[in-house]
């Protein structure tokens, strides 16, 4: 989900491949959007017990304008945790994806609440980004994978974190010195 010029786009891409690879493919919703709260509920039409749909859900990074998408960190904050609880009540996949120890916490009571097993979701992480978090949430025992940037347009990738959280280049230079 590059910006939100591509959201819809993005969607149908996703139910086409979801059809023809039900069990391969996911989706990222980022809930800085206004509209993700009513893209989860109409793409429910996808998610069966079976086979639940799988979204990594994030902040989300991208300059979008005010009337499109949430702009102060507890209101995106907000909505994470509300796009999460309407994962976890709907028995969606959810990737939680981030390094803000907040929405941590937010997901672990939230996976309490509904009694969560751990197989129905897991934690996701950049490499050397926060490695003491990342160290606490899988000494608690739940499932974490951690993305690694690589090809071609990894540095602008990387870039682009960078700018959305700058207290990350810390933990980014060490990690490039230090193994994280």
């Amino acid at each position: 989900m590059e910006d939100s010029q591509c959201v819809d786009m993005e969607i149908e891409i996703f139910r086409k491949l979801k059809k023809e690879f039900p069990k391969n493919v996911g989706l990222v919703l980022q809930s800085y959007m206004r509209r993700t709260s009513s893209d989860i509920e109409n793409m429910m039409d996808l998610n069966t017990e079976e086979i639940p749909v799988n979204y990594r859900l994030c902040k989300g990074i991208y300059v979008e304008p005010e009337d499109i998408a949430y702009k102060k960190y507890e209101e995106i904050n907000k909505h994470f945790l509300l796009n999460l609880e309407t994962m976890f009540q709907n028995k969606i996949y959810p990737g939680i994806a981030t390094h803000d120890q907040p929405l941590i916490d937010g997901a672990y009571k939230l996976i309490e609440k509904y009694n969560v097993s751990k197989d129905k979701y897991e934690f996701q992480m950049l490499y050397g980004v926060t490695p003491s978090l990342r160290k606490s949430i899988v000494d608690k025992g739940y499932n974490l994978r951690v993305y690694i940037p690589f090809g071609k347009d990894w540095f602008a990738y990387s870039t682009r974190r960078l700018k959305e959280n700058p207290k990350m280049a810390n933990d980014i230079i060490k990690a490039m010195f230090i193994r994280g």
